[in-house]
């Protein structure tokens, strides 16, 4: 009995979090950061799975990516600067991060 509410409460956390992923993809599309980055691909900025890579393993990767993308950034990815992004809600903004650092 317990191991069957194990595997039926694994089965409905990963239901939530196959969810939550393209909520957060549809936030960045939303809120125009598609236009320079992809999961796979640099564009203009940085693919995200490179982002991810980078700053695995980093516990305070999170809370800093929130301050550069508020205030904009240059040189950490290459000379051309990403300005900042003050228009995207503090949480749309923590969601699409999470899921930045979550690509493998």
């Amino acid at each position: 009995m317990a191991i069957r509410l194990g595997i039926s409460l694994f089965a409905v956390l990963a239901a939530g979090l196959a969810q939550a992923a393209p909520d957060a993809q549809g936030l960045a599309k939303a809120n125009g950061c598609l236009a320079c980055h992809n999961v796979n691909i640099r564009i203009v900025g940085p693919a995200y799975r490179d982002v991810a890579k980078k700053y695995r393993g980093d516990a305070g990767a999170a809370a800093r990516l929130v301050k550069k993308v508020r205030r904009g950034g240059k040189g950490v990815w290459g000379n051309v600067p990403m300005p900042p992004q003050t228009k995207v809600s503090d949480a749309d903004l923590k969601a699409i991060i999470a899921w930045v650092l979550s690509q493998k």
